[in-house]
């Protein structure tokens, strides 16, 4: 794991390098400055060094002690741009292999996990980050340099600093077990305080509309009174960790105090030395504090940095072949045999046994009822997922051996939900081709009988769109969307219930200008209406996720009972007895 997330560092390894460096000249002069003060009270004060002794030393004093400053101004410096520059790192990162995975690796974690994971769980490893480059060096450095000296001055009341480092490292380490487990229960319930969150937002206008405000509120509550709870226990516990701090460190001060005076009294202690006993006293104690605060940040980072590796870990399922053919040279399309299933289990099939063949430039026409694995099935060509069994072949080549890209510029996919992005039409409409012109934007605008309303917005091709398309109708963004998919000029056009928001002319007429303007490209059409299929080439019924019937309109009104039922309820407005 620490691997993995070492190799976001990258270029802030020098930042990572200088701020330890910085740290332990920091902690040399702390630890001087003790040794100074010590002879400054013998040598100036209790001795006959007297002004001039108490001038030099004093100097040297000041020096260390504008130097130790400098050193930890600088160290807090690199310290800073080290982590932050690693939480960019690790964002670009886990964000660069989030747009690898395949929609199967998405459902896996779900957005609002990957959301909470580039957010929360990054802080957490940043500030675990700088607190290691920094403090986790410290720490040990002004425990070490500062037992050294103390052990140089008494080896007597040095062993009292050793009785104690014992008793907090098995302290520390029950609180820490018990604390870990109860931050990685807190994390997980983070993703679904962000998956309601989001979904109450991205609602919000059906909230409304049915007055479900307290339902969400009740919800939203709940989880994160469960985050409280958690976050709660586990504070309680590392409460335990000052008092255990407070505890050893009075207690050694106490000890100190009373060996040294005595040790004084009989000559065998200055009072400089003594002094200079507490000092290190304070810095061997308060480092061992420090260190504990290490241990509790990488208590709470640890279940973030286990998360965030899973994201980097995470492999797709589906990625381009060695020598993978990069052109496509025809929109035929072939499933052999084709069975499916999202949860890779043969025996839980969603799509089974689907045997069709294609011709370039056919419209194909897709019907069936709710759960009947349409999506399902035009979501196979552009390899968004792969056959469980069988294979689909685009160009008479199978999908598994294309340049996954390659293949998707070759397909346009139109969803009922597509999305529009924060931005202008124009920027919008780029997505299916960055280099089209205003004159080829039109153009498709008005196959997509889009350039109608567009024309009405006061800014026209340059109306900014709100995120997610919410300042346009569900017919409008529909429309919009069919023309980025054109733009592509792709071989193959998939629209899947594209057209549900539109109304039946202007359904009719988006039709028509794709038989006459897009004649050699492949369509597939998914619809609910009968009336927007009625002119296909081919028409395929599906049920449970098998092929049902296939046909023209007029053969699957001869042959087909569930087309035939479709047709009859929709032309009567009734489902006959």
């Amino acid at each position: 794991m620490i691997r993995k997330l070492m190799q976001s560092i990258r270029e802030y390894k020098l930042s990572s390098l200088l701020s330890p460096l910085f740290v332990v000249l920091e902690v040399v002069m702390e630890v001087v400055i003790p040794i100074l003060m010590a002879k400054l009270i013998d040598d100036g004060i209790d001795g006959d060094g007297g002004m001039d002794a108490i001038l030099h030393i004093g100097g040297i004093l000041l020096v260390c002690c504008v130097a130790s400053l400098l050193f930890g101004a600088l160290a807090g410096h690199f310290a800073a741009h080290a982590s932050a520059g690693f939480a960019k790192n690790l964002r670009h990162d886990m964000f660069y292999r989030v747009q690898t995975y395949s929609f199967s690796n998405i459902d896996k974690f779900s957005a609002a996990s990957i959301v909470t994971r580039l957010t929360t769980d990054v802080t957490n490893v940043q500030n675990a980050y700088q607190m290691l480059v920094r403090i986790a060096l410290r720490a040990p450095s002004m425990l070490i340099f500062a037992m050294v000296m103390a052990f140089r001055m008494s080896v007597r009341l040095s062993l009292i600093y050793l009785a104690a480092i014992p008793v907090l490292g098995i302290g520390l380490y029950f609180i820490m077990t018990r604390v870990h487990p109860i931050f990685k229960r807190v994390f997980k319930t983070y993703d679904k305080l962000n998956n309601v969150t989001q979904e109450n937002l991205h609602g919000i206008r059906v909230v409304k509309s049915f007055v479900r405000e307290e339902y969400e509120k009740e919800k939203f509550s709940k989880i994160s009174e469960n985050i409280y709870q958690d976050f709660s226990k586990a504070e309680k516990r590392l409460a335990f960790n000052m008092p255990l701090m407070q505890f050893c460190m009075y207690a050694c001060m106490i000890l100190v105090c009373w060996f040294g005076a005595r040790m004084i009294v009989s000559n065998t202690l200055t009072t400089g030395e003594l002094m200079s006993l507490m000092t290190y006293a304070t810095q061997i104690l308060g480092s061992l504090m420090m260190l504990s605060m290490v241990f509790v940040m990488i208590t709470m980072s640890r279940a973030s940095a286990e998360r965030i590796v899973e994201i980097l870990d995470e492999e797709s399922d589906i990625t381009s072949p060695a020598n993978a053919k990069t052109t496509v040279p025809s929109g035929s399309v072939d499933f052999d045999h084709v069975s499916f299933s999202y949860s890779k289990r043969k025996d839980k099939c969603c799509l089974t046994d689907i045997d069709l063949h294609i011709p370039a430039g056919m419209t194909v026409g897709i019907l069936g009822g709710t759960g009947s694995a349409k999506s399902s099935l035009v979501q196979l060509i552009p390899r968004l997922y792969d056959a469980t069994e069988g294979s689909v072949r685009v160009g008479g080549i199978d999908v598994r051996e294309y340049d996954v890209e390659a293949l998707r510029e070759e397909v346009a996919m139109v969803l009922q939900k597509n999305v529009l992005f924060s931005g202008t039409i124009k920027e919008n409409l780029r997505w299916g081709n960055p280099d089209a012109t205003d004159e080829e934007m039109a153009r498709v605008c008005r196959l997509a009988h889009a350039d109608e309303f567009i024309r009405t917005f006061p800014d026209g091709y340059d109306t900014y769109i709100e995120q997610g398309g919410s300042n346009v109708s569900g017919g409008q963004k529909q429309r919009l969307c069919i023309a980025r998919a054109l733009l592509k000029k792709p071989k193959i056009l998939i629209l899947d219930d594209s057209t549900s928001a539109v109304d039946t002319h202007t359904d009719a007429c988006i039709r028509q200008a794709l038989r006459d303007e897009i004649p050699d490209t492949t369509k597939f059409i998914i619809a609910q209406r009968v009336t927007s299929l009625m002119d296909a080439d081919l028409i395929l019924v599906l049920d449970e996720g098998k092929i049902h019937g296939m046909g023209t309109h007029e053969e699957l009104l001869r042959t087909d009972a569930i087309y035939q039922e479709i047709y009859t309820s929709q032309q009567k407005g009734s489902v006959p007895q």
